[in-house]
């Protein structure tokens, strides 16, 4: 348990932040779109969680691998309640939705089981597809954090990417913990991570593992 300097109040949830990245730094390639969403060699840095049993049984696909990155895949599915979402990674542009709007990337049965809340400029009403229902938050990070830690009833919330959403909030303060999935890619440019962040974050490694394709590195997150 800890204490929420802004509320004064006690929670037990923490706000974390995973995400896979390259080895110089970016978690996609350059010229994204919508039929590239990853970008250019960006789809390459998810090839270790998409061999997994763990991975693959989250969108129902059988077989898999179990290996050492089977843990870190299990943690998260056990400890997050509710996951934030930058636009680009629910997908469809940007710009005003219209009138037959975009139901996202992930089709009719959506991987994370769990309410997700999706920064954005532009209102919309909410979408539920199967047991996932995506809220659209248009008044900035720490409503999203604030509606996300309700919805997650005492479970930890996820930003779970793209790097502009991450980086807000390690901007603002917020996060707690920060999961590197280093994998041996060089991208070159692209959405890159910490940009825009400042000298005053301070990260203290918790931990680091080893696994086929990919180093997990988690840190604690602090300011200076």
């Amino acid at each position: 348990m800890r204490l929420n300097p802004r509320s004064g109040l006690k929670d037990m949830s923490k706000l974390r932040a995973q995400i896979s990245v390259s080895a110089d730094g970016y978690v996609a390639g350059p010229d994204q779109s919508e039929e590239n969403p990853l970008g250019v060699g960006g789809e390459h840095l998810h090839d270790w969680m998409i061999e997994l049993r763990a991975w693959r049984e989250t969108h129902g696909r059988e077989g898999g691998e179990v290996n050492a990155s089977t843990p870190v895949a299990e943690a998260y599915l056990a400890s997050t309640g509710a996951e934030i979402m930058g636009r680009g990674k629910f997908g469809g542009g940007p710009g005003p939705w219209g009138d037959d709007p975009w139901t996202g990337w992930w089709g009719d049965d959506p991987p994370f089981h769990m309410p997700v809340f999706v920064l954005t400029h532009h209102a919309r009403e909410p979408l539920t597809l199967s047991d996932t229902t995506f809220n659209f938050v248009t008044d900035g990070i720490e409503s999203a954090l604030e509606q996300a830690r309700e919805a997650a009833a005492g479970k930890d919330v996820l930003v779970g990417g793209g790097a502009n959403a991450i980086n807000q909030y390690l901007a603002g303060g917020l996060l707690d913990e920060l999961q590197l999935s280093v994998v041996p890619v060089v991208l070159g440019r692209g959405a890159r991570l910490f940009e825009g962040v400042g000298p005053e974050i301070e990260l203290e490694q918790v931990s680091a593992i080893e696994a086929p394709g990919v180093s997990h590195v988690k840190y604690r997150v602090a300011r200076g």
